[in-house]
């Protein structure tokens, strides 16, 4: 009898991983966007997007789980309001050559250095950054504060919080989805589920991007080592400081009332700047903040740290 049931579930996990594959073929022919850096023996993809300009170039950091994709609905509203715009897929992650281990705010951050430097984009840049792409940012603005302009932060996490005991259930419940789901995309197991891959809401190019990504192993796996060296990086994050003259845009989503003490501690930077600005997005969610059915609340806040960066009028003679 337990052979019949092995062989069963056999067979159906045969079944399963076959029609992944099936339903990722029929999707049809695919080729990524951008181009690819090399940043020393190994190429990052990069995609950029909009008019060059004497206008700051917005540079990009994705979310855990994210890529260069997750940007896409944003940067085409910044192409169309002129503003050039970079987002890449860490290493590992998306189309992205894999990078040393191990996968934390320093290794990003390095990376990221080497990805300006190479791609010939002229700073001081306007960082953004999403979700854990936070803390990567942060580390890399106070490394290189030569090269900040001001910063965009997207319901983006910050080292207080993380380093705040409240978050420990949170952070742990994370890292078991990471570690589930970095097996079971090696497996194939989640190439079954590709077109939910896009949950953001993303144009059609990006959303292809996202579900391929969605049922990569290897992206499955980079993802884990990221978040699994979370900590890791926030206490890297942690130790540099932000310069209070840099404009900061903060926007957040879901219900303020019940987030209130997190959007305190992700306000923090806004709060301390010079030239602040916060808006939260009650109809939008963590993911759907990028997409574009709510990408104005991000566009706004561009707009807001572009606008502190112009130079004061001159007086009336």
């Amino acid at each position: 009898m337990i052979k019949v049931i092995v062989g069963g579930l056999a067979i159906l996990l045969a079944l399963w991983i076959g029609a992944g594959f099936a339903v990722v073929a029929l999707s049809g022919q695919f080729e990524p966007s951008g181009h690819f850096v090399d940043v020393g023996g190994r190429k990052l993809r990069l995609v950029c997007e909009g008019p060059k300009s004497d206008k700051p170039v917005v540079w990009m950091e994705a979310g855990a789980w994210g890529l260069a994709a997750d940007f896409a609905a944003i940067q085409q509203g910044l192409t169309q309001k002129g503003v050039r715009s970079c987002a890449y897929d860490r290493a590992g992650m998306g189309f992205s050559d894999p990078g040393p281990t191990p996968r934390d705010s320093a290794a990003i951050a390095s990376d990221l250095a080497k990805l300006i430097k190479a791609s010939g984009e002229q700073g001081p840049f306007i960082l953004m950054a999403h979700s854990m792409g936070g803390q990567h940012v942060r580390l890399f603005a106070g490394e290189h504060p030569e090269m900040v302009a001001g910063l965009v932060l997207l319901e983006a996490t910050t080292p207080e919080m993380t380093s705040d005991p409240r978050a420990q259930p949170f952070l742990r419940r994370v890292r078991n989805v990471a570690r589930v789901t970095a097996v079971a995309g090696s497996m194939g197991l989640t190439r079954v589920a590709y077109y939910w891959g896009d949950r953001i809401g993303l144009p059609s190019q990006g959303a292809a991007e996202k579900r391929h990504a969605f049922v990569s192993g290897r992206h499955a796996r980079t993802a884990a080592a990221e978040v699994l060296a979370w900590d890791q990086g926030s206490a890297q994050a942690g130790a540099v400081t932000l310069d209070q003259q840099w404009p900061v845009a903060v926007v957040t989503a879901g219900d303020a009332v019940r987030m209130g003490e997190w959007n305190l501690a992700r306000r923090a930077p806004e709060q301390a700047s010079r030239a602040g600005y916060y808006e939260n997005v009650q109809e939008a969610a963590h993911a759907t903040l990028l997409g574009l059915t709510h990408n104005g609340a991000v566009l706004r806040a561009v707009d807001h740290v572009l606008a502190a960066l112009e130079p004061p009028a001159a007086e009336a003679k």
